[in-house]
């Protein structure tokens, strides 16, 4: 019989093979073991309520009936085919008549493998090579969008800084960096710098809202100079309404990318846009010298597009965002009460769907103002939310439709002992 290593020893095994101890994505001294539900366990046994969700995609809860049987169905009929696929025609079908800006999408595997695509099918649309982004918005792991996402000093604006080690330094002059929330910036930007091809966007900044009216002025003054909008919507699709941020601001981009809930936990991630911009993937339509190439091994993979299309079939049911608006807004209302009682100064930033806190006086409307006064602050805070069972991001809290109202409870407790330590 195997002996069940422990979690102390399953992180001694991985120093040895992974770089870090560990995939680079989480605290690597913590391992999974399995999740059912709103709930997740640790090789230790100890059990979470679960609020990173997988960093979003487990927005029905880990392993719901529904789509468990959609994908054991699929299964033995075929894991991949590097060919087209029924399911994933059905995937495509179904984005595009929930996501305005979509006459066509593109499969990936990855989020930022669609977002390295949106930014590299703009720039063949247009024939132009800049690209202006927001300092702090994260777009992936490309060398683009590795310009300016957590930068450790200061610079002027559109001054960019590369984040990663690797990154030629010519990637630099070829984007611009603008601070969020702040279109006067980005308009004489635009006004100032020739050859400029796209906007991308977060419409929800990791978890700092665009103001009123914001995403609006980006649309028209990408319309005023012949620049394309890109939402980058991997995080925001289907999370803040079904039609994503486009539904609910009613702000349409001309390419979108969306990853995380289109597959259903398996990975799946795609671009869409109309027509005449997605033509650039069809050799027949545009000509060898303006055809974009793109091909993946398990892109519009049948596994990952039957999970994501019964995902999706269920969020479509009437009530489920109300509910999730309702979980969510609920769990702000107790943070804020919990650390108001005990007079320590906050910030709850973002959506219900998905938000966090700083710890800080400041309105934050940007990279620079999203910062805790105090980081240990929210250091003690996170680890006193783990010991008691909750389990999130550092920076991050994704509500699910899983949460039931035994959770809300445990979270609760949690919080309210959270906000004593911090405060004592």
């Amino acid at each position: 019989m195997n002996r069940r290593y422990t979690q102390s020893e399953w992180t001694e095994r991985a120093r040895e093979v992974l770089p870090g101890g560990g995939f680079g994505n989480f605290d690597p001294s913590i391992l999974i073991a399995r999740g059912e539900g709103s709930r997740v366990w640790d090789e230790d046994g100890k059990e979470y309520v679960d609020y990173l969700i997988g960093s979003g995609p487990m927005l029905l809860g880990h392993g719901h009936p529904e789509v468990m049987e959609a994908v054991l169905e699929q299964l033995p009929k075929g894991m991949t085919f590097f060919a087209n696929n029924a399911r994933g025609v059905e995937l495509a079908e179904a984005i595009t008549e929930a996501v305005p800006c979509c006459e066509q999408v593109r499969f990936v595997t990855s989020g930022g493998e669609a977002d390295m695509y949106a930014i590299r099918l703009a720039r063949a649309f247009t024939g132009r090579t800049k690209i202006l982004k927001f300092e702090g918005g994260y777009h992936g792991m490309s060398a683009e969008a590795q310009m300016s996402l957590s930068p450790l000093q200061d610079v002027n604006f559109p001054t960019a800084v590369p984040d990663s080690a690797g990154i030629p330094p010519g990637v630099a002059d070829e984007m611009l960096i603008a601070p969020f929330n702040d279109l006067e910036a980005v308009a004489s930007l635009i006004a100032e710098h020739d050859g400029i091809a796209a906007i991308i966007v977060e419409p929800l900044q990791r978890i700092i809202p665009a103001k009123p009216g914001f995403l609006k002025g980006l649309r028209d003054i990408c319309d005023r100079y012949g620049v394309l909008l890109i939402f980058d919507e991997i995080v925001t699709g289907f999370r803040l309404a079904y039609g994503g941020a486009q539904e609910k601001y009613g702000v349409i981009p001309d390419i979108c990318t969306l990853g995380k809930i289109i597959g259903g936990g398996f990975p799946l991630a795609a671009l869409g846009g109309s027509k005449e911009i997605m033509a650039h993937f069809d050799k027949a339509v545009v000509g060898q010298e303006n055809w974009l190439m793109q091909l993946g091994t398990l892109s519009g993979n049948p596994v990952a597009a039957a999970a994501g299309l019964k995902t999706m079939e269920v969020l479509r049911r009437p009530g489920q965002y109300d509910r999730l608006h309702e979980i969510g807004a609920g769990l702000q209302d107790m943070i804020s009460d919990a650390l108001s009682d005990v007079g320590i100064a906050h910030r709850i930033c973002g959506d219900p769907t998905l938000f966090d806190i700083y710890f800080t006086n400041r309105d934050c409307v940007d990279y620079r103002t999203a910062r805790h006064d105090d980081p240990s602050r929210n250091d003690a805070w996170n680890a006193v939310l783990r010991e008691s069972g909750v389990f999130k991001s550092p920076a991050k809290l994704y509500p699910s439709l899983a949460v039931d109202e035994a959770d809300l409870e445990l979270t609760r407790e949690a919080i309210d002992r959270a906000a004593a330590a911090i405060a004592g």
